[in-house]
């Protein structure tokens, strides 16, 4: 078999020992990969490169595909921004999978029968990382859901289970609230899901779901959602199956992939050879899968089984009643590597002789543009010199022909017309203009008009959002109270 080129990051902290054990038992496992370094992280990041990445590794990325990575440290603050998920946005690895299972008796958990696969979006919502200061006390960060990339990652919820032989997806949203946003990641579950009549399907809002997740995540199997609550939730889930440290995560697009444990550097560890490189061999576990080896997957998977089974066991694991022995990173990898031709006495054996590859190619059909009408415009207000009543009256003034105030909100509420005295509000106002006829739409040149009056008020707009009806739906949602 011809070696396959794998682009591989030490990374930062903890990731030289767990990455130089990962690659001891797959060297010792016979896996046909043919190994290109490459440095990212802190040490960019301390000679002021702020990406973490220089140019000759994107090249690197690029022409293999395939990205075994330890983790990293990404400062905070400064404007630097996460390279995980520059990576992840940039090759476009929108599919994020991240397997958590228990296993007793050997690794303590309360879950015994837990089997869950998580799959998060990876490119879209609050990790669009757009956010501004739009006032002295207001920060902005937008939320963005597309379709296209909904239905890329619903899809490959589905096919991912009917491959592996999964009975059940579940979707969790937060749709009561984000009617537009997660109401679309909803939306899209439900007519995908009528493709897959072998596979069940189910929605549970995310915070109630969050809690069975946490008390009998037994109930799930497959479950798809949104990025943020799949980055959160993957890792409560990976530490209630037995540890944060065993999780291993793949991250799947059309031209590539990446493999990676799902915790972080752990820099307080790092250089003490106690760390569990478990959650990265099991990564790449799933790397050798993906790339046509899965004879050594399953030889490296059944012979870590069998080394938990042992109870040869890492710090973080370890205890008097299951472990027979703890052990250091190294001495960790050097017990899997004794135990690369048995299999599991208690564990079933993991066969992926047959296993397809986790695929990639997921497609979308773009729908034909909408009929979009433009109605009204909000205008938001950096203001802070008096009563919503008295910007009320302001804002009237500035009325034209084809517009006129409707409504003034304040982080959602509505506080004019007939706001409350007890809602609080901040110097951030959101200004509901909407045309005076409803049989002419409105044009930008009467938006601009409009914005010419307000700054003639001398009130200061920092931005606006044009709202529109698509196929005579509303493209916008209410105001709390309206």
């Amino acid at each position: 078999m011809n070696k396959t080129a794998v682009t591989v990051a030490y990374g930062d902290g903890i990731g030289p020992e767990i990455m130089q054990a990962v690659l001891d038992i797959l060297m010792e496992a016979q896996a046909k990969i043919d190994v290109e370094c490459i440095e990212i992280g802190q040490k960019l990041y301390s000679r002021g490169i702020k990406s973490g990445i220089e140019p000759s590794a994107w090249d690197s990325l690029r022409r293999t595909g395939v990205f075994l990575k330890a983790p990293i440290t990404t400062p905070q603050g400064g404007g630097v921004k996460s390279l995980n998920v520059t990576i992840r946005k940039s090759l476009g690895l929108y599919a994020n999978v991240r397997p958590c299972v228990a296993y007793p008796p050997f690794v303590h958990t309360l879950h015994p029968n837990m089997d869950v696969v998580i799959i998060r979006e990876n490119e879209e919502d609050l990790y669009a990382g757009i956010e501004h200061r739009q006032t002295d006390e207001v920060m902005q960060c937008l939320k963005l859901i597309s379709r296209p990339g909904c239905e890329k990652i619903v899809r490959y919820a589905f096919e991912y289970a009917r491959q592996n032989g999964r009975k059940r997806v579940t979707c969790f949203t937060k749709d009561n609230i984000m009617k537009l946003t997660d109401g679309l990641f909803h939306k899209v579950f439900d007519e995908i899901a009528l493709e897959y009549p072998d596979i069940e399907n189910e929605h549970w809002i995310v915070d109630i779901g969050a809690a069975k997740l946490a008390d009998t995540p037994e109930v799930f199997d497959v479950i798809v959602m949104p990025n943020l609550y799949g980055d959160i939730l993957s890792d409560v889930a990976a530490q209630i199956a037995g540890s944060i440290g065993m999780a291993g995560s793949a991250n799947i697009g059309e031209h590539g992939a990446m493999f990676e444990a799902i915790h972080g550097s752990a820099p307080a560890i790092a250089g003490q050879n106690v760390a569990n490189p478990s959650g990265l061999l099991l990564a790449a576990v799933m790397m050798l899968v993906h790339i046509g080896q899965p004879e050594v997957a399953a030889r490296i998977h059944n012979a870590w089984l069998r080394t938990i089974e042992d109870g040869i066991h890492t710090a973080d694991i370890y205890s008097p009643e299951a472990s027979t022995k703890s052990v250091g990173t190294t001495e960790f990898a050097a017990a899997v590597i004794a135990r690369l031709n048995q299999l599991p006495q208690t564990f079933s054996a993991v066969t992926y002789t047959n296993a397809p590859k986790l695929r990639s190619a997921i497609t979308t059909i773009r729908k034909p543009a909408a009929n979009k009408e433009l109605v009204g415009v909000d205008v938001f207000l950096h203001w802070r010199d008096g009563s919503p009543d008295t910007l009320g009256r302001l804002l009237e003034a500035t009325n034209t022909q084809a517009l006129a105030l409707t409504m003034v909100t304040n982080r959602g509420v509505k506080i004019w017309p007939n706001g409350l005295p007890e809602t609080f509000c901040t110097d951030h106002w959101r200004c509901r203009f909407m045309r005076t006829d409803d049989n002419q739409p409105v044009q930008h040149s009467d938006i601009i008009n409009l914005l010419q009056h307000i700054s003639n008020a001398e009130l200061d707009f920092i931005k606006c959002e044009n709202l529109c009806y698509f196929d005579g739906e509303p493209g916008f949602t209410l105001g709390q109270g309206q």
